[in-house]
């Protein structure tokens, strides 16, 4: 159930109160008794999810935005070239 944000007018008293989307906005103030209740609304946080929505993105000369460049054959056999060389002890049985 959601939670609603009340106000009154009249006595400027604000307090929350848990309802269905069904059930109809209060209009008594409990404080001061008289109907001068409103709903306060207030700013609602935005998620965006997906391309283009970050500040890190950014957009491609084409339109469209990449996520990282492929790599190229030599990068691949240079990082291979780096890589340690496991050392296979071989016992020779006597």
């Amino acid at each position: 159930m959601p939670v609603y944000v009340y106000q009154c007018t009249n006595c400027q008293v604000q307090f929350e109160q848990s309802q269905k989307f069904s059930d109809p906005p209060l209009k008594r103030c409990p404080e001061c008794g008289k109907n001068t209740l409103h709903r306060v609304y207030g700013p609602v946080g935005v998620i965006y999810k997906g391309s283009g929505f970050y500040s890190t993105d950014h957009r491609s000369s084409s339109g469209t935005t990449s996520t990282s460049a492929p790599k190229k054959k030599d990068e691949k056999s240079a990082e291979k070239k780096n890589e340690p060389v496991k050392e296979t002890s071989t016992k020779k049985e006597e």
